[in-house]
């Protein structure tokens, strides 16, 4: 059953985050920043739902990233979800985008690295970077300041990310690691330097 999502402060737990109302070219939004491990990549830094379990199903959120104003120059922009949290905050999986990385990027390094894929706490962009693991990222093709719309559909151990309404998936991957019968919380991930906008989220849970 699709469930519409009520985007107030309210809904959402912060986990070492803001949550706040805003409003976006007259439009009412949610915004989310980081509030505590300020400078760490791929921490448990999101918005979660309070009042929803997930397992199998699809989440799709309309957002915009946008950098703040004392946002370092390794900042990217990075904006997605989390999926699977357990009540801890201690282990979740989780997707998001690189903005600067993505269309007018013209770094074919950087351009390759447009999206992740991560799994809290130990599969992470360091770890994956260690070992020169390639296969949790991929290009996109989406840009700072502008709304785009994150499609995940999650079953059983495979996720497939998709963006802005394609047919095909940006990723796939098809061994979550943290298996295949995690249950837990769904959420906004944000990370360095980033404001993460949200105008519409949906989830739907099939199972």
């Amino acid at each position: 059953m699709k469930q519409q999502i009520v985007l107030s402060p309210e809904s959402f737990a912060a986990v070492h985050t803001a949550v706040d109302k805003a409003s976006e070219d007259g439009v009412p939004v949610l915004r989310v920043v980081k509030r505590e491990k300020i400078h760490l990549y791929d921490q448990n830094t999101y918005a979660k739902l309070k009042e929803l379990s997930f397992h199998n199903g699809v989440i799709e959120v309309k957002m915009k990233s946008r950098l703040l104003p004392d946002a370092p120059d390794f900042a990217r922009g990075f904006i997605g979800i989390v999926y699977r949290a357990n009540q801890a905050d201690a282990e979740f999986e989780s997707f998001y985008v690189r903005p600067t990385n993505g269309r007018g990027c013209t770094d074919p390094v950087r351009k390759a690295h447009g999206c992740q894929y991560f799994s809290y706490p130990g599969y992470t962009f360091d770890y994956f970077r260690e070992f020169g693991i390639t296969a949790y990222e991929a290009p996109v093709e989406v840009a700072l300041n502008e709304w785009f719309i994150l499609r995940a559909v999650i079953q059983d151990s495979t996720a497939s990310f998709y963006l802005d309404g394609a047919e095909e998936p940006v990723l796939v991957v098809r061994d979550m690691k943290h298996g295949s019968g995690q249950h837990g919380a769904v959420g906004i991930f944000v990370d360095i330097g980033t404001e993460a906008l949200i105008a519409e989220m949906t989830v739907t849970c099939t199972d």
